[in-house]
């Protein structure tokens, strides 16, 4: 009986050997009753005597093969395309990987050059701005993964981009960095080779050493470089909000320096306090125009520039102050006078 069946298959293999799939098909009939269901084989399996059945794969959630040990899960596979450069030596994603394993087990990765069509396509989709960047497809969504976390993922079409930022996921290269926008508080030359973009928190202790050391710079290297100032007031600092309005108030007239020196000089003063008089006290000791002042802190007139800065520090991952950037090299926390200079001159020198 055994016999006449693989001759009848070695027929049809002759007869059929374009239509690999209806001939695969065919063994997988004939061989049924041999088999009794156990074992669905195709030709390669049979001539290496191995193979499962979805019926016996029903059985078990762990199988045994060939040295290796497969294990069953009920999520779907899922495929993940990782978007890097591989020339950077600070982008790489073998420790994230490992994570992104533990979490999504049936994930698998497809490496994408940052720089190759399909890279181009993903950036401009969904205005990546750092590398890594881990892009999934819809498969993601039937994961306890994405159910538990689905503000983790930015959508578009089928596709879903992973926030590194939010999770922590260290940033190994600035595809793009912070542009100096209509509005800003600049000093120096906008259009230097060289610029210093701060995102800071008047009510920040790390952030008023920052601003000294930021001042001593601004003063020894004039129009070489361009200062630039955005506003990340944190939720964990009540007054800092208030602070970054006063801020831009003054902006308005003229005196937005002297007012951040005066912020960062009484941060505990007016860190402490519950109100505003503070911020319009400081406007009257730098001869602003107090009524005009008054009228744009009490109607908050420029929280929608507050944040729009804030919302670029998020398309770029910045969390914590002071977040600097001195063109694409970014450093965070108390940069010291000796540190930014060190990243200005390399800059400078290029």
């Amino acid at each position: 009986m055994e016999e006449d069946i693989f001759k009848e298959i070695e027929a049809e293999e002759k007869a059929e050997q374009k239509k690999k799939m209806q001939n695969l098909i065919s063994v997988i009939i004939l061989l049924a009753g041999m088999f009794v269901g156990s074992l669905f084989i195709d030709t390669a399996q049979l001539i290496q005597k191995s193979g499962f059945s979805a019926k016996n794969l029903g059985k078990s959630d762990i199988f045994e093969a060939s040295g290796k040990t497969w294990v069953a899960y009920s999520e779907p596979a899922v495929t993940v395309s990782v978007i890097n450069d591989s020339a950077c030596d600070k982008c790489n994603v073998d420790d994230v990987l490992v994570w992104l394993r533990r979490i999504v087990p049936t994930v698998s990765t497809e490496k994408v050059e940052y720089n190759s069509d399909a890279g181009k396509a993903l950036i401009d989709k969904f205005g990546i701005k750092t590398l890594p960047a881990f892009v999934f497809d819809a498969a993601v969504t039937k994961t306890d993964f994405y159910t538990q976390a689905q503000t983790l993922f930015d959508q578009k079409d089928t596709q879903y981009s992973l926030r590194t930022q939010d999770i922590g996921i260290p940033v190994g290269k600035y595809l793009a960095t912070p542009g100096i926008n209509d509005g800003d508080a600049v000093a120096g030359a906008k259009d230097a080779r060289v610029k210093v973009v701060v995102f800071s928190d008047f009510q920040c202790p790390y952030c008023k050493l920052f601003h000294k050391a930021m001042r001593d710079a601004m003063k020894n290297y004039g129009d070489k470089v361009a200062f630039d100032y955005k506003f990340l007031p944190l939720e964990s600092h009540l007054q800092a909000n208030g602070a970054a309005l006063a801020a831009n108030c003054a902006l308005e007239q003229g005196k937005f320096w002297e007012y951040a020196d005066k912020l960062y000089a009484d941060q505990t003063v007016w860190g402490a306090a519950k109100d505003t008089n503070k911020f319009k006290e400081y406007a009257r000791t730098l001869r602003l125009d107090a009524a005009k002042f008054n009228q744009c802190l009490d109607s908050k007139k420029y929280q929608a520039k507050i944040d729009s800065d804030k919302s670029e520090a998020d398309s770029f991952g910045v969390s914590g102050t002071p977040g600097v950037f001195v063109n694409d090299q970014f450093q965070e926390g108390a940069v010291s006078y000796d540190q930014l200079k060190t990243a200005i001159d390399g800059e400078l020198s290029k």
